[in-house]
């Protein structure tokens, strides 16, 4: 039997493991329940996919994102290892057809919603699967006292019924002690293995700026710091904006949300991934799932609310283990809006059943009827027709998720879908009179099985590329075929969808349990002070900080914080100060890469050299590039 490491090497060609994935990947070899709690980047799924590949059986993974499974199946499918994602998007005939395949062994790994857990297809293909492994990604989610509860998680457990004695590893990169207590109940881990990486990130420079203007500070940062950059923004226009200034004063930016085309979000994070574009401006709806090592600062324009969401995105920096930085700007209104966002996340109930009664008419919904569909649903339109706040809507929406009534997606994505609805001698026919479309039929009926019994996901672009044509020409010919009755043809939904998880309920009788919504109101008002406590620390190390939150109470200060460099300075002398300074001046002139200038100055501490190269740079005397060369400014 291979080993793990062998493992490792022949599908990721790395030599090692890094610290605690391969205790990891041996207590699940030992058939123990498992908690990995590792930070962003940490290689969570290193730790479930090389066991999966020793074991003899299909491995079920639970991830919340679509995009998340897609991105994981094309890796694992890139190094030939059989993988597939049951995700919203696939017709009926699809899902059975893969839960088929699924069964007679043809997949290693088979990834899919909490909510597909829960359907009667799955449910009767199960019996038949060999499941040897069960991870649960993304395991906060279980949790009600965390930062992005979800409800299908809950009911996770009763799969453990249907496949007993199957071990079961859940993973999450930020969970407080009191969410890694309740994923243990919540997932009825028995006798777990629980492994804590430190929360440390020893090359990130976290810092917290209040400042007169954040879009000058923004550009300093920037114009001081060069790399690949993203900036975090609270809104879509906001993001469109920044870019737009970012450029006025040459720094090469785009911007990202949820609201683009998919083709315009893949097209945008490629250009970015292959540094065509240098700073992505983005929402928060960037960056899950991208493994780009060379992320040199990752700045917030706006205040997250709260530091499991902060610590995830600023972790984004530095995956090589190069000096990188995490800096939050802020005004003190955005300290005094984040205050205020309680209320507002959670509103009263009436508000939500107003809304909800509002949802139903927009949708044109009965009382009794809903469940399992999907609707299109513009926000914008939604707001206006009904004369509504968008906050608060966006706000209910998210209750009504918690609730266990919907799942809205902004960036749900549903694939065109074709199925041929007349028989094959009056398709014979209508080649004779249109033979332009005659090669497109041809490779519809060879390309896509069971086209002529059930819908089934088509794709434009490999048609196109089939067929020798242009997508515009490809969707020009369905069009017709449809005209004509030949094909139903349903063209792709890239809109924000809600699918209701139940029938829709009279509004006056909306359940809604208080006595739990008053408690997650109480632990998210408990999640934005901490927030503000981390932006507002006078003196104590902001890595400290975020490691205790997390549980890691071993962790040291980290030195390179603003904090622990402010300290620093303090410590040094005005003496040593002047010597490092000069010693600092005169290398650079030529420029000189900053290990080689910390052996230079060799009398003095290494903490004491980057203090005062990070004043320098502070006050623009001197500029690192990317390959950590040290230049004297002109």
């Amino acid at each position: 039997m291979p080993s793990p490491l062998s493992i490792l090497q022949q599908y990721w060609k790395h030599q090692q493991f890094r610290p605690m994935q391969e205790e990891i990947i041996r207590s699940i070899l030992e058939e123990n329940d498992t908690l990995a709690l590792l930070p962003t980047g940490g290689g969570k799924s290193i730790c479930y996919q090389v066991p999966a590949l020793m074991m003899d059986g299909l491995c079920l993974v639970i991830s919340p994102l679509i995009a998340l499974m897609q991105d994981q199946v094309n890796g694992l499918e890139q190094k030939g290892i059989p993988a597939v994602a049951l995700h919203s998007g696939l017709a009926y005939y699809e899902v059975k057809k893969i839960l088929q395949q699924a069964t007679h062994g043809d997949f290693t790994f088979l990834y899919l919603s909490p909510e597909r857990l829960e359907t009667a297809l799955f449910k009767e293909y199960l019996p038949a699967m060999n499941v040897s492994l069960v991870v649960v990604d993304e395991a906060h989610c279980v949790s009600q006292w965390g930062y992005d509860f979800r409800p299908p998680y809950l009911r996770i457990a009763q799969l453990r019924e249907e496949v007993p004695g199957i071990p079961l590893i859940a993973v999450t990169a930020s969970a407080t002690p009191v969410v890694q207590e309740d994923i243990l109940v919540q997932l009825k881990m028995h006798h777990p293995k629980v492994f804590r990486q430190s929360f440390e990130r020893p090359n990130i420079s976290y810092s917290s700026f209040c400042v007169d203007s954040k879009i000058n500070k923004l550009q300093d940062i920037l114009n001081n710091v060069p790399g690949s950059s993203i900036v975090y923004c609270s809104s879509r226009k906001q993001t469109k904006e920044l870019a737009y200034l970012l450029n006025l004063q040459n720094i090469q930016a785009d911007h990202y949300h949820a609201g683009l085309s998919q083709e315009q979000r893949t097209q945008k994070q490629e250009a970015w991934i292959q540094n065509r574009v240098r700073v992505m401006v983005c929402t928060n709806a960037f960056g899950m799932g991208i493994d780009k090592a060379d992320v040199r600062s990752v700045i917030h324009y706006d205040i997250p609310d709260c530091l499991e969401n902060y610590y995830q995105e600023a972790g984004r920096a530095g995956r090589d283990g190069k000096r990188s930085y995490a800096v939050q700007i802020y005004q003190p209104d955005g300290i005094d809006n984040l205050r205020s966002l309680p209320d507002k996340r959670f509103p009263p109930v009436p508000e939500i059943k107003r809304v909800y009664q509002a949802l139903a008419d927009y949708l044109q919904i009965p009382v009794g009827v809903g469940e399992g569909q999907y609707f299109d649903f513009d926000l914008l339109e939604f707001v206006k027709n009904f004369k509504l706040e968008s906050m608060l809507v966006i706000n209910t929406l998210k209750v009504l998720e918690q609730e266990g009534h919907i799942t809205f997606s902004e960036s749900i994505f549903l694939p065109s879908q074709v199925n041929f609805n007349t028989t094959r001698e009056s398709i014979e026919q209508f080649e004779q009179s249109h033979p332009e479309t005659e090669n497109l039929i041809r490779c519809l009926l060879r390309t896509y099985e069971g086209i002529f019994d059930n819908r089934v996901s088509v794709h434009e672009k490999q048609l196109a590329w089939l067929c020798r044509l242009s997508i515009e020409e490809i969707q020009k010919q369905l069009l017709l075929l449809q005209s004509f009755g030949i094909i139903e043809y349903l063209p792709q939904k890239d809109t924000p969808q809600i699918h209701f998880l139940l029938n829709r309920a009279p509004a006056q009788y909306l359940q809604i349990n208080q006595d739990r919504y008053l408690e997650r109101k109480q632990q998210f008002i408990e999640r934005v002070e901490n927030m503000i406590r981390y932006i507002l620390l006078p003196e104590q190390c902001r890595s400290r900080y975020i490691s205790t939150y997390f549980g890691d109470t071993k962790s040291k200060d980290c030195g390179n914080c603003d904090n622990c460099l402010t300290r620093k300075r303090k410590a040094i002398s005005p003496e040593e100060f002047l010597q490092i300074e000069q010693g600092i001046k005169q290398n650079a002139q030529a420029g000189i890469a900053v290990t080689l200038l910390i052996k230079q100055l060799g009398q003095f501490s290494k903490e004491k050299i980057w203090a005062v190269l990070d004043f320098l740079q502070t006050e623009e005397i001197i500029h690192i590039d990317e390959q950590e060369i040290i230049h004297l400014k002109p």
